[in-house]
């Protein structure tokens, strides 16, 4: 159990958050984000992985080739962050970086046969973490949750 976790319960084992705050959507996301994010970085670095390996392995699998921007819009992941992923991938061999035949100055990049290998091993890991984290739901449950999770996701994306 976190400290947090502790000072969240008496010694009764009862949670002593308020109500109110037990309700709000944003904070119980917060929260659920927070241990997400711990649970899927620890797995995925017992991986010797992190998670913009994953999200960029994903892209290139599920989307093809691209230049760094368009792996930075696809993946989430900052131009100026994703040049520091690249090179761990690259220097993996999980990635191949070749200069694109139509514009010299920019680098095409390319998921290795090594990277799919490895990026199947990192589904195999992700599916058992998040089985941990959503241990509680049933198999329609999550398929619900994440149903929602998007739907929200989405909406916000196209206001922002």
């Amino acid at each position: 159990m976190t400290r947090a976790e502790a000072v969240d319960r008496p010694d009764d084992g009862a949670p002593r958050t308020p109500d109110r705050l037990r309700r709000r959507a944003s904070r119980l996301l917060s929260q659920l984000t927070t241990r997400s994010d711990r649970l899927i970085n620890e797995g995925l670095a017992r991986a010797d992985a992190r998670k913009w390996h994953y999200a960029v392995l994903a892209s290139l699998q599920e989307c093809g080739p691209g230049s760094q921007a368009t792996l930075s819009r696809r993946s989430g992941i900052y131009r100026s962050d994703l040049v520091s992923v690249l090179n761990e991938l690259t220097e993996r061999h999980l990635v191949e970086r070749a200069p694109d035949p139509d514009d010299q100055r920019r680098n095409i990049i390319t998921i290795s046969a090594r990277g799919r290998r490895h990026l199947r091993r990192l589904d195999k890991v992700l599916d058992d973490l998040h089985d941990e984290l959503l241990a509680p739901l049933t198999p329609a449950e999550r398929d619900q949750f994440v149903q929602l999770l998007t739907r929200l996701l989405d909406h916000h994306s196209r206001t922002s």
